[in-house]
């Protein structure tokens, strides 16, 4: 008997909606309080999760909601790139 294996989830800082830790994008601030993406998942540090969403990227630079839960500065550059990964997410999906 195959015992179905447990999909880790995750909350989103913008949404509240509970997703699969795989379909969301962590923001990490480390001690010295620098802040970045991390991809794996396994950075040391504060992290917050985001869904990869062109709108709800954009709804949380809007109202400042990862400076808020991360209490760090956020750099534009860093929305930029979770905007980037964002698109080629969506590339992806949609080449399948």
């Amino acid at each position: 008997m195959a015992s179905q294996k447990k999909i880790p989830l995750r909350k989103c800082v913008v949404t509240g909606e509970m997703k699969p830790k795989k379909e969301m994008v962590r923001i990490v601030r480390s001690k010295d309080g620098e802040v970045s993406i991390d991809p794996t998942g396994k950075k040391a540090g504060r992290g917050a999760y985001i869904t990869l969403d062109k709108e709800c990227i954009l709804l949380a630079k809007k109202k400042n909601i990862l400076a808020h839960h991360l209490k760090a500065d956020i750099a534009d550059t860093l929305y930029d790139e979770l905007l980037q990964l964002a698109e080629k997410e969506t590339k992806a999906e949609n080449g399948r």
